[in-house]
């Protein structure tokens, strides 16, 4: 964890709420008051009371998974967990969509997260956050993200690694890593040198000063994304980071109370080993919650993957030259989970969802009349994709 020392805001006149007349140092103030805690998804009222129990910090509403297209939770939803509950409530709105903030600041959140979980509103812009009196929580994987997401008013920033919870926490550690590494950089340059490395990573120049002068973001920085254990809480807290976010599969194993709980004991005696251990003990099904099968391979058709079914499915009924991007993009969404093992999808390219991604590219092909383009940086064989979308299917799917 960083240093207990209160976080220095941002301190600049201009950066007001021109519109409410709230100063952004109030709401990193409010944000400050959760340092040094867990903050838990939940589905539930019951399941927000055991969080609460357990000791976390606040919770995140989550909105229901089984969606093609995720957006904010039902705001009755939102108003019964906060009434069950005393601490934070915390809840979703899609990236650039400032009507679902303005929903959520009306119904009285606490504090209100741009997800990048949840599907995007606005490709081009973020929420103009300086016009809400509530704080926000904004992700980033960078210092420059961090840095940018500051600018527009978060007085959160979240490192995220693995949107989709299934438990795998090495881009978490790369991205925390990332941030963390960039700062130390930064604290050991020349004065001379801040300019052009704040045009290197794209963020303001004022903010990269303090990060510099501060050796640490600007605002309360928090992990989320894979973290499933103490061990995981307690590797986030030793690498720099004021908190974690734990996904409510932990509340779905057999003994809520208990994993919470030793997330939560976790975080807050993060350099005792002796305490780790006890907290570690007993936990084997700690996330049992999870849609794994034996090998550790989520069972396709369920979770997560079940979206991607059905969004590829509702799109084939869109083709049009506008969707073919957008399907490019959930073939690297489906590269993620394969890469990461948390889905049941065959590297030969037959299994369900394969089959599904290929009819749709096949139709966008025949429609549009263009080839596709390979993916940036996507080196995978047949232009990008893992099966050439010219070929038939050799197993239809009805």
């Amino acid at each position: 964890m960083a240093d207990n020392s209160v976080v220095a805001v941002y301190n600049n006149n201009a950066i007001t709420d021109p519109m409410k007349n709230n100063p952004f140092s109030i709401k990193v103030g409010l944000a400050q008051m959760l340092r040094g805690g867990a903050i838990i998804e939940v589905t539930n009222p019951e399941q927000a009371k055991i969080a609460e129990e357990a000791g976390a910090s606040a919770i995140v509403v989550l909105p229901p998974s089984q969606r093609a297209v995720t957006r904010m939770a039902d705001p009755s939803l939102i108003k019964e967990i906060k009434r069950a509950v005393s601490i934070p409530v915390i809840a979703k709105a899609r990236v650039g969509h400032f009507v679902e903030a303005q929903i959520l600041e009306a119904i009285g959140v606490d504090y209100i997260d741009e997800s990048e979980a949840l599907s995007v509103a606005d490709n081009e812009h973020h929420i103009n956050k300086h016009n809400f009196r509530v704080p926000f929580i904004c992700g980033c994987r960078d210092l420059g993200e961090a840095l940018c997401r500051v600018r527009e008013g978060a007085a959160l920033i979240r490192t995220e690694g693995d949107v989709f919870n299934s438990g795998n926490i090495v881009k978490t550690v790369r991205n925390v890593r990332s941030v963390m590494g960039d700062i130390r950089v930064l604290t050991n340059m020349d004065e001379d040198e801040v300019f052009s490395f704040a045009k290197k990573i794209s963020a303001p120049y004022d903010l990269v000063a303090q990060t510099k002068q501060m050796g640490r973001l600007p605002v309360v920085h928090f992990a989320a994304g894979g973290i499933a254990t103490p061990a995981d809480a307690a590797l986030m807290m030793q690498l720099g980071c004021d908190g974690v976010f734990v996904g409510s599969e932990i509340l779905n194993s057999p003994d809520p109370y208990r994993s919470a709980r030793a997330i939560v004991q976790a975080v807050r005696h993060y350099n005792d080993p002796h305490v780790l251990a006890a907290t570690s003990c007993g936990l084997d099904d700690a996330m049992g919650g999870l849609n794994l099968g034996e090998d550790g391979v989520e069972q396709f058709g369920t979770g997560d993957s079940l979206i991607l079914i059905n969004f590829i499915q509702g799109m084939s009924n869109f083709i049009c030259s506008s969707t073919l991007p957008v399907m490019k993009d959930v073939w690297l969404m489906l590269s993620t989970f394969e890469d990461s093992k948390s889905t049941h999808v065959h590297r030969e390219g037959n299994g369900e969802a394969h089959r599904l991604a290929r009819r749709v590219l096949q139709a966008s092909v025949s429609r549009i009349g263009a080839p596709l383009q390979p993916l940036p940086g996507h080196t995978r064989s047949q232009g990008g994709f893992p099966f050439d979308p010219s070929t038939s299917d050799e197993e239809d799917v009805s």
